[in-house]
């Protein structure tokens, strides 16, 4: 159990450090944090699809759980899609909303089908 906490810690950290420099990667060339986290939940949703068929349970443990839960961002996504509904930019909030969810689903599927056509 300590083990499982461990990897997941461990992963997640990692996730975390990855989404804040992408971020601030964003930020140095003025792309809008908006674009950061619909990218970041996009890279993490294919690499969910991508190696879920291919990892064991430790390494599901360290990358799907640890890391792609801190790389991912939906807490932020809420936050901002909140906050563009505040600001009175509701038609770019549901555009922003309705992206992100059907584009990552689309993603996973799209991880999927990469791990099952190129990966075994």
């Amino acid at each position: 159990m300590i083990q499982n906490i461990l990897l997941v810690g461990v992963g997640g950290a990692l996730g975390s450090i990855i989404r804040y420099l992408i971020t601030t990667l964003f930020a140095h060339f003025a792309i809008c944090s908006e674009w950061a986290i619909f990218s970041i939940n996009v890279i993490g949703s294919f690499l969910i699809g991508a190696l879920i068929p291919i990892l064991g349970s430790t390494s599901n443990l360290l990358i799907i759980v640890g890391f792609c839960g801190g790389f991912t961002t939906f807490s932020t996504f809420s936050s901002q899609a909140l906050h563009l509904f505040q600001s009175g930019q509701r038609l770019m909030a549901m555009i922003y909303i309705l992206a992100s969810v059907v584009i990552s689903v689309f993603s996973v599927l799209l991880g999927l089908y990469f791990a099952e056509k190129f990966l075994k």
